[in-house]
Parts: C-alpha cells; sequence; structure tokens
C-alpha cells in the first residue's frame, strides 16, 4: 500500500526556527497560560507609565495656574482700570498682576538699597515698633525671611543625621543654625550645640527642633531638594532611583521562560 509523503522543509529553513512574534500568543495559549492574563499585565503597564509621565505635568500646570490666578486676585484690583489689558482686548490675559507684582518688588528693593529707602524702612520699623501686637509679629517674620533669603550663612542649606528615636536608628535632619547662647550655655557643658530641624514625613512643614551637640551630627553631602523629595515620599523617592519612568516604559516580552532551580 502507498503511503502518503510528509511534506517536506525548505532547505534555507531549520527545524528549530523559534516561533515569530506573532504566534507567541497561541503558544502561550498552548502551554496552559492564557494570553489575555500578559495582555492585560501589559496594558496596565502603559496605563501606569502614562499616569507617571502626565501625573507630574497636570499637577505642576494646576499649581502655576492656580498660584497665577492667587496673585492677579490681589494686584489686579490695586491698578487703574486704564492699564488692565482686558479694556483693550477681547480676552482675559492671566499673569498680569503676577508680572507687576515682580516689578513692584524690583522697585522696592532698588529704593532700599540706597540711603533715602533705608531712611523710609527705618521710620516705617519705628511706627511698627509703637504697636505692641504687631511689634511681634513683624519682627518674627522679618528674621524668617531673612533667615531664609539670605546669601550667608548655612541655615536649611545642609542635611545631616542624628540617632532617634534611639540608639542604633537615624532621622534626616536640616542644619539651622547655632542655638540662643543661653541655651548653649545651660546644656551645652563646654561643648558646641547646633539646632537641627527634624521634619515629619510625608509633611515637611511639620516636626522637632533639636538642640543637639555637633558632634554627633552626621553631615551628608545630599542636596537639600533630595533630602526634601526624600522626606515627602515617605522614603519612596531616592536620588538613586531616578530611570524609574526608563524603566517602566520598556517594552516587556509576552513571555519570559523562569530559570530552572
Amino acid at each position: 500500500m502507498k503511503t502518503k509523503d510528509k511534506p517536506t522543509l525548505p532547505a534555507n529553513q531549520d527545524r528549530e526556527t523559534p516561533a515569530q512574534p506573532e504566534d507567541q500568543l497561541a503558544l502561550l495559549a498552548a502551554a496552559g497560560e492564557p494570553a489575555s492574563s500578559h495582555l492585560g499585565a501589559r496594558l496596565r503597564g502603559y496605563f501606569l507609565t502614562g499616569l507617571i509621565v502626565v501625573g507630574p505635568v497636570a499637577i505642576t500646570i494646576y499649581v502655576v495656574w492656580w498660584f497665577i490666578n492667587l496673585v492677579d486676585a490681589w494686584v489686579k484690583p490695586l491698578l487703574p482700570q486704564a492699564y488692565l489689558p482686558e479694556n483693550y482686548l477681547p480676552f482675559n490675559v492671566p499673569g498680569v498682576g503676577l508680572i507687576v507684582g515682580i516689578f513692584g518688588l524690583m522697585v522696592v528693593g532698588a529704593l532700599t538699597a540706597n540711603l533715602f529707602g533705608r531712611t523710609i524702612v527705618s521710620y516705617g520699623e519705628m511706627m511698627l515698633d509703637g504697636m505692641p501686637v504687631v511689634r511681634g509679629v513683624y519682627r518674627l517674620l522679618k528674621q524668617i525671611f531673612t533667615t531664609i533669603f539670605s546669601k550667608s550663612g548655612t541655615s536649611f542649606k545642609r542635611v545631616g543625621l542624628i540617632e532617634f528615636p534611639r540608639k542604633g536608628l537615624y532621622a534626616i535632619v536640616f542644619l539651622a543654625g547655632d542655638p540662643p547662647q543661653e541655651i548653649e550655655e545651660k546644656i551645652g557643658g563646654g561643648n558646641p550645640l547646633i539646632t537641627v530641624f527634624m521634619p515629619n514625613g510625608p509633611n515637611p512643614t511639620t516636626g522637632f527642633i533639636v538642640f543637639v551637640r555637633a558632634s554627633e551630627v552626621i553631615t551628608l553631602d545630599l542636596p537639600v531638594e533630595d533630602a526634601a523629595k526624600l522626606v515627602v515620599s515617605a522614603g519612596l523617592v531616592s536620588p538613586e532611583h531616578q530611570d524609574t519612568v526608563r524603566k517602566l516604559a520598556e517594552p516587556k516580552p509576552l513571555h519570559e521562560e523562569e530559570p530552572v532551580v
């Protein structure tokens, strides 16, 4: 009886040729692994990648837009109506108040830099010193602004570690400068002290002011911005993990064989 000849492969095609990408779904189904789960994982990765890329941009735009509108709401009512661009244009122009506010601050700074401006500021401070409640608030705010925006000094320009809440555990702190002389005399014991601010995560605006010996502070080369990110993210974001978006955006194969143990 004549047997049917088996089909032969072309000479240039090997029997061990791996499956093409379009056949991977069929191979996964034949292996008992549903292709829908792998497709769902890939779609989920695309969604998370898009969320990581679009989320910060959208929130940044929203915050900037909110700040511009807030400044416009404060400054625009102070401007004469004849100088508002809305009177000459058929649409609202955002940011006019912000531009005028920045220009006004520059003018005040230029006037204060000379003798005439400093004299006016001195008379204004003398008037505020005569008001009991206002005097304390003004002095506190002036000291805070001077400390934050001063070009000299080390306030909140360095990051360190102190042992907290017990020996062997460490907490991030921001170096805030020297403590008051009375505190250093009573608890320093001849050792120099330093004032540090230990923030609470994920809200760095709250925390503790700690007076600690300078020898017990471990200073770090970590920038203040990176330390703030570490605190706000509750330790999830660190300087070594800046390529998260790039790694998530890399396409993953539909199926990867697990190593045989």
